[in-house]
């Protein structure tokens, strides 16, 4: 059986919460069998402090986490792309190439205590993990 690292980007307005959490978590419980890259449709400057402490409190890496405009990724060859809020999912433009999608929607913890954050990063765990595993076809990993 050939295996073969799956693309996926994880799209989001700004990306500097919801879309580099799922990047991470995606990245980790999905590690070998997925590559994940989140962008966004409007890039805010930084990573949100919340998102970071979230990541960071359940174990996994934030090194290289930067927000980045979808313009700089949307010439990939990604396998699925994953919009995880509405205005992305309304304002997702057309790739060069077809691309199978899933919206899947999460709560937008900017600017929120860090109890938003980790409530909004154990849902993505919980819904946005094993949906792109289906989405793949990759059963259990």
């Amino acid at each position: 059986m050939n295996h073969r690292i799956r693309k996926v980007l994880v799209l989001c307005t700004g990306n500097s919460c919801r879309s580099q959490m799922a990047e991470a978590l995606l990245n980790q419980d999905l590690a070998g069998h997925v590559l994940a890259s989140s962008a966004g449709i409007s890039p805010q400057p930084t990573v949100a402090d919340g998102a970071i402490e979230a990541l960071r409190l359940a174990g996994l890496p934030t090194a290289g986490l930067y927000p980045k405009d979808l313009d700089t990724l949307i010439d990939q060859p990604f396998d699925l792309v994953v919009t995880v809020c509405d205005n992305a999912r309304e304002a997702c433009p057309v790739f060069p190439r077809p691309v199978p999608s899933i919206h899947l929607p999460f709560h937008d913890p900017h600017g929120e205590p860090l109890d938003s954050f980790l409530r909004v990063r154990d849902d993505i765990r919980a819904r946005l993990v094993p949906a792109v595993r289906e989405a793949l076809g990759l059963g259990a990993v």
